[in-house]
């Protein structure tokens, strides 16, 4: 169970550095489109990450229900 809640917090801690990554490309999208796709590319690894522990935390809380 603890393993589960690691695996939350961490990705409610990605989470929160996705939604960041996000808006600070799209406030730098008008004055440097280079630094816009760094922190976008940046994000979009982070999704990545975030759904990879989604896809974990459904299989935990599917096998703890059985």
């Amino acid at each position: 169970m603890a393993y589960t809640k690691k695996i939350i917090e961490n990705q409610k801690m990605l989470l929160y550095k996705y939604k960041a990554l996000i808006e600070q490309a799209y406030n730098l999208r008008q004055t440097d489109s280079a630094l816009s796709d760094i922190s976008e590319y940046k994000a979009i690894k982070l999704l990545y990450k975030i759904n990879k522990l989604k896809y974990l935390t459904r299989d935990l809380t599917s096998l703890q229900k059985n």
